[in-house]
């Protein structure tokens, strides 16, 4: 069996595993994004959290926002937990291991794709049209995908050494929710500009709302510099993946 079959097959039994007793399904890819938009809506609207302009109904700008964030947050703790999840089959199989990582972000992948309906469904509603470039979006979050990849390689092999490597994970996805304009827009100038101006995460999300919503890119170096930071973070990742690869039966 070759690593694309056996990814699929892992991916079917996950989707499967996760699906089958569950009451409502598919439709909680649904309501994750939408309680912290609901959520962080409120407050805008009762003035506690004040966002600015954002071109578009809030609700439209923050839900794109969330399902982007929701690919990286999401995908990293999934991809970290991919390899002792499977350790048993680690120990018992000689298979190529990267095929759980990637099992694992495919369910991501999956639900996102769920979650852009959402977003089609959220534009109807508030009659907030595309720009043309929308049919670019998946190109956008291609990116978004290999830095995400990338860094849950090297936190897979990270956390088989050290379990407390999951916990950090949820933490500093947390924390880095605010230092990335998931829920307002980019500063355009002073200390946080500065500060978003050197996460790579800035100019994916930035990237996408443009072709979605403004027909081009505003910021086309925060998104190639972006780009070429996920490629090699993914070239890296799987490297040393492959690497250690041989060692993992015996650390688990």
């Amino acid at each position: 069996m070759d690593g694309r079959e056996l990814t699929w097959r892992l991916f079917m039994r996950e989707f499967s595993a996760r699906y089958r007793q569950s009451l409502l399904g598919i439709a909680w890819a649904l309501i994750s994004p939408m309680v912290p938009v609901s959520t962080f809506v409120l407050l805008n609207r009762a003035g506690i959290f004040a966002v600015g302009n954002t071109g578009v109904p809030y609700p439209v700008f923050a839900l794109l926002g969330v399902t982007l964030w929701q690919v990286f947050a999401t995908g990293l703790t999934v991809c970290t937990g991919a390899l002792t999840s499977g350790g048993a089959m680690i120990v018992k199989i000689n298979f190529p291991k990267e095929s759980l990582v990637m099992s694992a972000m495919g369910q991501v992948v999956f639900e996102t794709s769920v979650r852009l309906v959402l977003l089609a469904a959220m534009m109807a509603i508030y009659g907030t049209k595309p720009a043309w470039s929308a049919v670019l979006l998946p190109l956008i979050i291609l990116p978004l995908v290999m830095l995400t990849c990338g860094l849950g390689f090297i936190l897979s092999i990270a956390n088989l050494v050290i379990r407390d490597t999951a916990n950090v994970v949820l933490v500093a996805t947390t924390f880095l929710m605010f230092l990335t304009p998931v829920l307002y827009p980019a500063p355009v100038r002073g200390v946080a500009a500065r500060i978003m101006a050197c996460n790579p995460l800035t100019g994916l999300v930035v990237a996408a709302r443009d072709v979605m919503f403004r027909g081009y890119l505003t910021e086309p170096r925060a998104f190639l510099w972006a780009t070429g930071l996920s490629v090699l973070c993914l070239a890296v990742g799987w490297r040393l993946f492959h690497l250690i690869e041989f060692k993992m039966a015996e650390v688990v």
